[in-house]
């Protein structure tokens, strides 16, 4: 996914409540795994693909998640949910990833990256190549239920 990943996690953390701390923290989880592309571009000058940061490693969140949320749980019941949805987001992210992106599902046993539809090279640029292949579909629908569902929201909830 190249766009998909804010509504996605809007939409997660509409799973969770309709607005406050826990829809905030679904939408921040669900961008998070992006912001190594700060890093490719400005240090790494795109040496090598952004889904090898650890990252987008899906064991890297599932060892953290495994510490911290139920540290909040014991610590700060008040966390519990906004930290549910924003590792609920991540992982939403990486599965978004997957459709036409390559993650390491099994890393550390492998480092083999697993995606589910391969989009050809037949463009002269690589967005080209995504936003005219069939799965951007999938993007748009993303898109389209998360303004639905935002503005929705405001039409009727006030």
């Amino acid at each position: 996914m190249i766009t998909a990943h804010l509504p996605a996690g809007y939409l997660t953390g509409r799973a969770f409540a309709r607005s406050g701390p826990i829809l905030w923290s679904a939408m921040l989880g669900g961008i998070l795994p992006d912001l190594d592309l700060i890093w490719f571009y400005l240090v790494d000058h795109r040496a090598f693909h952004h889904h090898h940061y650890w990252v987008h490693i899906p064991a890297f969140w599932a060892a953290l998640a495994a510490i911290l949320l139920p540290m909040a749980a014991s610590r700060c019941p008040c966390w519990s949910r906004p930290a549910l949805s924003f590792f609920a987001s991540i992982l939403v992210h990486l599965l978004l990833d997957t459709v036409a992106g390559d993650v390491k599902w099994l890393w550390p046993f492998s480092d083999r990256f697993i995606h589910l539809v391969t989009v050809p090279a037949t463009h002269s640029h690589w967005i080209l190549n995504f936003v005219l292949h069939p799965v951007f579909l999938a993007e748009l629908a993303i898109w389209a239920l998360a303004l639905f569902l935002w503005g929705w929201r405001h039409r009727h909830e006030g």
